[in-house]
């Protein structure tokens, strides 16, 4: 791609300084956004020498860049993060995959209770979370084991007479009894050992209960509570650690090979690895500076712990003021220990799945990079695909699904209601283009590369007329699909073209998964649309019913199935005779309607 053409003589005129620097494509989006100790030296490195995978289609989009300088490498940390939060670049790793892992917290009320929370709130002091869980099912089923054994506060706000779970042993009746304040803070303290690790108060527990029930010959019972002691034992009794003083820790280790970056974090609690979490991305940047930014935005959606260990190569002072948190880099003994043993977990990880992400790159970076070359693009990043749904030339639908990369970016798809009523294809594509593409101007959203529709040659041209009167520069393609209704070839170029596409390439799997993909994004709204007004519109259309036997009638029978299947007497209760019988030969007549049209679905 043609540079900018002042690019060498900002590149002589960067600064010896630390700061941020934001590289742009030719539309002037920010694509990438990195620090550096040394400008000069870092934004320079990307125009030397030769770059491979991801580092190469960066270099290859980049048509200019700006940089802000600062006064210290942890404000460039700081302005780096919140740079990538505002402008979400492409090639940035922004852990869009990563979730937010499930805490229990032990509520500070008067009568307390025991949630599982996800996220969690930065500004409100607690030092009641316990976590992460590897998911809300654990997170669950621990809080439901501790709710059998401690006969806590289960309701949110106080009943008026004691609930079911006051009878059956599990609550104390806290909204009519006045309960002893030393029996609940002895059972808060034996709750808060059993979350910090120390299950011994509670298995006791659970095995003189069993023991108690079994001597009454109640075996049923006795099972129950020694599954209890089972989940404990086997579920919850994670690999221990050396280290034993009961700090709640994270260990990050790092493997890096043939441009990835593997990357494995072990949750330490009470001396036990409670959970790990493992991320292998490709890299454009050096390790260092990938690594600690992904340690620094890490903690976004996570309690942070007592105490981070990190590799050698990370910076531990930027780290720990931005994460205002202890961070260190052993150099020997049993912490050097764990973090060796994460990154040879790492190591083993992208060894394990390289040949799959590899694979996984040519079903899609490769085969949008084939798709580039068929249509003689100068980029493609970003598709925005369309389809339309009707009923008879009702409930008029469209959708728009958005691949960047050759992967789904499902935050950005849209839905569409369309205005016109009638049954028009041409009419709708036009009205979901020119909608779509005039709200792209106005609020000067992120333009795709190419548009494709699900349709014919009239569509496209529909379509491209639409976008040639918004001046807009965007090509538009049409997916031509065979007798059996799978895609067959691209109706491409000006004039238009039709492109065979090898069905067994990964260019036809991707226009497939892009082609299933919108029509079932589209289909699912239609049919929600459908079963919240379907009704109501259907009943809209016999005579003499009005906007108050039609709310009677959704309420007594709710579905359009029930309403034929209903008697004339049963109608009659709400209708008179005459009506009742226009309703039932109405509804006759619209099911054999919706069977000849089903497959238009």
């Amino acid at each position: 791609m043609e540079k900018s053409k002042n690019l060498k003589d900002k590149l002589l005129n960067l600064p010896m300084m630390p700061g941020c620097y934001l590289m742009k494509n030719k539309d002037g989006v920010i694509i990438y956004v990195g620090k550096a100790k040394k400008l000069k030296n870092r934004v320079n490195s990307y125009f030397r020498g030769k770059h491979y995978g991801k580092t190469e289609r960066l270099v290859n989009e980049i048509y200019d860049f700006e940089y802000i300088v600062v006064n210290s490498e942890v404000e460039s940390l700081i302005l780096e993060i919140n740079l990538i939060k505002k402008y979400d670049p492409k090639y940035n790793i922004l852990l869009r995959d990563d979730k937010s892992y499930p805490y229990i917290e032990l509520t500070n009320d008067n009568i307390p209770t025991l949630k599982v929370i996800r996220n969690i709130n930065k500004k409100k002091k607690t030092n009641n979370l316990y976590g992460p869980y590897p998911n809300v099912t654990a997170a669950r089923s621990v809080v439901n084991l501790l709710n059998r054994i401690y006969p806590l506060r289960k309701c949110n706000t106080y009943q008026k007479k004691p609930c079911l779970y006051y009878h059956i042993g599990e609550c104390l009746g806290y909204c009519t009894n006045k309960i002893d304040k030393i029996l609940i803070n002895q059972m808060k303290l034996e709750i808060i050992k059993f979350l910090n690790g120390d299950h011994s108060i509670v298995t006791n527990k659970l095995k003189e209960k069993m023991e108690y029930e079994s001597n009454l010959l109640h075996f049923e019972k006795a099972k129950e509570y020694k599954d209890l002691l089972d989940y404990i034992n086997i579920t919850l009794t994670k690999q221990e650690v050396e280290l034993k003083d009961n700090i709640s820790r994270d260990i990050f280790g790092y493997y890096f090979d043939k441009g990835y970056l593997s990357i494995q974090i072990f949750f330490i609690r009470a001396s036990k690895i409670v959970e790990r979490k493992s991320k292998i991305f490709d890299i454009v940047d050096n390790v260092e500076e990938e690594l600690t930014r992904y340690i620094a935005r890490f903690y976004t959606n996570l309690n942070k712990p007592k105490e981070v260990l990190v590799p050698n190569i990370v910076d531990c002072n930027i780290l720990s003021k931005y994460l205002d948190i202890n961070i260190k880099s052993p150099i020997k003994g049993e912490k050097k220990k764990l973090v060796d043993m994460a990154s040879n977990n790492a190591k083993i990880m992208l060894e394990e799945k390289f040949e799959l992400i590899k694979k996984d790159e040519d079903k899609t970076i490769n085969a949008q990079e084939e798709l580039k070359n068929l249509l003689k693009l100068d980029k493609l990043s970003r598709i925005e695909i369309f389809d339309n749904a009707h009923l008879f030339g009702t409930y008029n639908v469209s959708g728009m699904v958005v691949y960047v990369d050759g992967k789904p970016k499902k935050n950005d798809y849209r839905k569409f209601k369309i205005s016109i009523d009638t049954n028009d294809d041409y009419s709708m594509m036009k009205e979901v283009i020119y909608r779509r593409y005039f709200r792209v101007l106005k609020d000067d959203l992120e333009r795709p590369d190419l548009i494709i529709v699900d349709g014919g040659i009239g569509q496209i041209n529909v379509a491209r007329n639409v976008i040639d009167s918004l001046n807009l520069n965007i090509p538009v393609v049409g997916l031509k699909k065979d007798n059996k209704h799978t895609t067959e070839a691209l109706l491409a170029f000006d004039p238009i073209n039709e492109v065979k596409i090898d069905k067994k390439s990964n260019l036809f799997y991707l226009l497939e998964r892009m082609q299933d993909e919108v029509h079932e994004f589209t289909i699912n709204y239609h049919k929600s649309l459908r079963s919240k007004g379907s009704l109501s519109s259907i009943l809209d259309n016999v005579e003499g019913i009005g906007e108050k036997r039609k709310k009677e009638l959704l309420k007594k029978f709710k579905t359009i199935n029930k309403i034929k299947e209903a008697s004339i007497n049963e109608l009659n209760e709400i209708l008179p005779n005459n009506i009742s019988i226009n309703l039932k030969q109405f509804l006759d007549n619209y099911d054999v309607k919706k069977q000849v049209n089903f497959h238009d679905l």
